[in-house]
């Protein structure tokens, strides 16, 4: 059954289990990431967020990573597309904030890669766009040969 209203949705300071995250990156229109490093990765969050319908099911999540001094990203938030535009974004984006602001020394480097129209939810908490004067840049994985 698919979630449709945030009357019930609860919100943990916890690190989603790597087959619910691969799930939920999928259905909000993410790549998809592999079972092996979802179990590597998600261990070394710096701060990570759920939020989950009366049943238990993962329906949002955010994550901070980095190396927890000078560079952190935001990364990895998604909300089920059941629920989107009902102001979760902005709730997982508020929790993130607060951990922002209450951990991060100054003269710290946050980022953060914006999806399109994602990119108007994280202005309001401050994010700007860094062009012209940098682009931001990705490198894919390679296939393992």
């Amino acid at each position: 059954m698919e979630p449709s209203n945030t009357n019930n949705i609860v919100l943990a300071h916890e690190i989603p289990q790597p087959e619910e995250y691969m799930e939920l990156r999928v259905a909000a229109g993410m790549s998809a990431r592999t079972l092996e490093a979802a179990r590597a990765g998600l261990p070394n969050s710096l701060f990570s967020i759920t939020l989950r319908g009366e049943d238990g099911r993962l329906v949002g999540m955010g994550r901070v990573i980095g190396d927890g001094g000078c560079s952190y990203i935001v990364s990895d938030i998604a909300i089920h597309p059941s629920l989107h535009r009902k102001g979760l974004g902005r709730r997982v984006m508020e929790e993130i904030e607060h951990y922002l602001d209450e951990r991060v020394p100054p003269g710290s480097f946050v980022s953060l890669i914006a999806d399109v129209p994602a990119n108007e939810l994280y202005r309001h908490f401050g994010f700007i766009e860094t062009a012209p004067a940098s682009i931001g840049m990705y490198r894919p994985s390679r296939p393992k040969s």
